[in-house]
């Protein structure tokens, strides 16, 4: 399934940008667990287990699965990054950065701290999808550049600058079958 590309509108200064693509993997994300919580209740009523507390023991499964897979919301303005959770919500002033950096591993993160000692972790995929956020995101690093506030990261801005404009070519190349 490929994606189609429509033309970006950037959000004026003063507005905040979102995830574009945070309502449908969180609604991902609950029909897994619906389908789980299901499947759980037929199998163990099939088997003539099914009571209260079993029925209870797999809805908390149900919805720990559901606190796993929804991913943060994230959402930036003129100064700001937040991300969202299903249980907490993080800020980080990106005017003030004073380090950003890539966290390699299984979840590639991309963490940024603010001089507030503010931290945010964030998904650079969600960079990638959503070029209004990136736009917000890069803006505000070279303010804090200006500033002198931003003593460690430019490195991960610039691989990331990177990776989103190789992503933006192929996406582009494809589309138009360049490819």
């Amino acid at each position: 399934m490929g994606r189609r590309i429509s033309a970006v509108m950037l959000p004026p200064p003063g507005a905040a940008a979102r995830d574009e693509d945070w309502a449908g993997q969180a609604r991902d994300a609950l029909r897994c667990a619906a389908l789980l919580l299901g499947l759980l209740l037929v199998i163990d009523a099939g088997a003539g287990h099914l009571d209260g507390p079993r029925a209870l023991l797999w809805t908390g499964l149900s919805v720990l699965l559901i606190v796993i897979l929804v991913p943060p919301r994230v959402s930036a303005g003129a100064g700001w990054l937040a991300s969202h959770g299903v249980l907490r919500r993080q800020l980080v002033r990106t005017d003030r950065l004073v380090s950003v950096r890539c966290s390699d591993g299984v979840a590639q993160r991309l963490v940024l701290r603010d001089a507030d000692g503010c931290r945010v972790e964030v998904d650079p995929r969600v960079f990638l999808a959503n070029p209004a956020l990136w736009h917000r995101l890069d803006e505000d690093s070279r303010a804090a550049r200006e500033r002198g506030t931003l003593l460690c990261g430019e490195t991960a801005l610039r691989a990331l600058s990177e990776r989103i404009d190789r992503e933006t070519a192929h996406r582009v190349f494809t589309v138009s079958g360049l490819e």
